[in-house]
């Protein structure tokens, strides 16, 4: 199942992160947009994996493995360059702070979670955030590079905050799932439905 569709195009964004990185050490607008062309196919991938898995019935336990794994090293991956780079600099780091530092809690808890076989679910509002996000790394990506009449980088960074601010909503909302079942606590109904029962095996997420 490794070479399906649907993992072939998560393990594409995998791929891409060394020549991403690549091109933004090359201080030059060309590397610029093809660094942004490159990382906009790859998180388009994100849908399509997923899509594909449900639609051909590829869904597998690599897919599953890898799909979360691959957007984090992507995001994250391209954050560390951003800042490295001075693309995002001043009150613009912390926003990508909250944004790793939620990825590597949400990591944590999501293997809590399906140790003890508790599935959790993608929000709408987690999904929103990703795509803000993402959005929002394409412009910092072309920075200076773009078109002098358009503030590329103010909307990248106006997006990043936007990004951050729904990234602690759905952090936390993880948080509280993850303590309420470390502590005993009861789950309310409407996190039962949300983030799921214990079940017999743990709930793949297609990709």
């Amino acid at each position: 199942m490794l070479t399906s569709l649907p993992n072939l195009l998560t393990l594409s964004r995998i791929v891409a992160i060394p020549i991403l990185v690549a091109l933004l050490f090359v201080r030059h607008p060309a590397a610029a947009w093809m660094a942004c062309i490159i990382f906009t196919v790859a998180a388009v991938t994100d849908y399509f994996d997923g899509h594909f898995a449900r639609t051909r019935r590829q869904v597998s336990a690599i897919g599953v493995f890898l799909d979360p794994i691959a957007d984090k090293l992507l995001v994250a991956a391209v954050i560390l360059m951003l800042v490295a780079t001075a693309h995002i600099d001043g009150l613009a780091v912390l926003p990508a702070l909250v944004i790793l530092c939620r990825e590597i809690l949400v990591s944590g808890l999501r293997e809590f979670l399906a140790g003890i076989r508790v599935s959790v679910p993608v929000s709408r509002l987690a999904k929103w955030k990703t795509a803000i996000q993402m959005v929002a790394l394409g412009f910092l990506i072309v920075g200076e590079a773009g078109p002098a009449a358009v503030p590329v980088r103010a909307i990248g960074e106006t997006g990043l905050w936007g990004a951050a601010i729904l990234t602690l909503f759905t952090g936390y909302d993880y948080l509280r799932t993850g303590l309420a079942h470390m502590t005993g606590a009861p789950v309310g109904a409407s996190e039962r439905a949300q983030h799921g029962k214990p079940q017999p095996q743990a709930q793949p997420r297609v990709g």
